[in-house]
């Protein structure tokens, strides 16, 4: 009889894709070279295909077919050992860099043009399904750090609002890479969901945009919902970019929490901001003084739309069918409950705030 030694018997398991990061992980900071290059073309090619996919097919939007190419080349195994260096840097620093970018869409007046109803409805919507979310992950039996992932981009701004706060708490790949399919496939069905409930509940323009603004959950897929009522685009985006306002103060309270949590992680401790999000506050600073000229904002918002649809190819090559197997039905559970409960709260607050066109 032939005994494996443990070595072996690591080697014979199977594994998943490497590049399973934790916020502690050091693969992430090491200097780029050459070896990103492979993976790195193929993303830059899927963000290509993405744009076309969606322009042929406009039913689609490029982030929603980002994190499905990105799912096939992992499932078909085509996402070799060679592509996984710039994959991972896709999925890593070109997110963050898109949350960034992001802020250049915020300014102060666009918070100024929210109103008294408007600032009720994105804080209880938020506050709800921040909160809600929470406790049926907890009740769910799913981890923390799971629960606080799909909270946040069910609440805040999708795949951004997961990347800004997976770098606050204990949250691995599988956990962001769950959280990134639920919330796309959640978004992209509102893409066609709400406009069909449009007429059956009676929204005028103004209410429609508002429930799109307060429910959905990336920025992309809330312009392709709410263009789809004319007159709701405008309002959609003020009330979504007030949401998205409300990822810095989360992801800080989130980091303070984490240090108090764990003060013995010395070495590794979460910091309580992350240098990308004040990334963030400064773009939008610099957007709320109008120095910058419409077409450079514009420029700019161009950019975070493939920063981010470029990070969404590397991050759907973490959503591999063994990871989804291991999620099971109660992650799929917290996801669909989460996208009736944001839905339903915006719907709420809006007909009990009064908020009309």
């Amino acid at each position: 009889m032939t005994t494996l030694r443990v070595s072996d018997r690591l080697l014979a398991r199977p594994r998943l894709p490497v590049y399973r990061c934790r916020p502690d992980c050091r693969t992430p900071r090491h200097r780029p070279g050459l070896d990103v290059l492979p993976g790195l073309s193929v993303v830059a090619l899927c963000t290509a295909l993405a744009f076309g996919i969606a322009d042929v097919l406009p039913g689609l939007n490029p982030a929603t077919c980002a994190v499905l190419l990105g799912a096939l080349l992992a499932n078909a195994g085509l996402h070799t050992d060679a592509l996984h260096p710039g994959t991972h840097l896709a999925g890593h620093r070109v997110l963050r860099l898109a949350v960034v970018l992001l802020g250049f869409s915020l300014s102060a007046a666009t918070l100024r043009a929210i109103g008294p109803a408007g600032a009720l409805l994105v804080a209880v919507t938020v506050g709800v399904t921040f909160s809600g979310m929470l406790a049926l992950g907890r009740l769910l039996g799913l981890s923390s750090a799971r629960s606080l992932l799909l909270a946040s981009g069910y609440s805040i701004c999708g795949a951004s609002a997961v990347a800004a706060v997976r770098s606050v708490v204990d949250a691995d790949d599988d956990d962001v890479a769950v959280a990134v399919a639920l919330v796309t496939l959640c978004g992209s069905l509102a893409i066609f969901v709400l406009p069909a409930l449009h007429g059956v509940l009676g929204l005028d323009p103004v209410q429609f945009g508002s429930w799109v603004g307060a429910s959905v959950h990336d920025v992309g897929q809330t312009v392709a919902t709410a263009q789809a009522v004319p007159g709701a685009l405008t309002v959609a985006m003020v009330i979504k970019l007030s949401r998205v306002a409300l990822l810095l103060p989360l992801v800080t309270v989130l980091g303070v929490r984490a240090r108090r949590t764990h003060p013995e992680a010395t070495l590794h401790r979460p910091p309580v901001l992350p240098v990308f999000l004040l990334g963030f506050i400064a773009a939008a600073a610099l957007n709320s003084t109008g120095w910058l000229p419409s077409p450079t904002l514009s420029a700019l918002q161009y950019a975070q739309h493939i920063a981010l649809v470029a990070a969404l190819v590397g991050l759907g090559t973490g959503i591999h069918r063994r990871v989804l197997a291991r999620a099971g039905g109660r992650a799929l559970l917290v996801g669909f409950g989460g996208w009736v409960l944001v839905a339903g709260t915006a719907l709420t607050v809006i007909h009990l705030a009064g908020i009309t066109g």
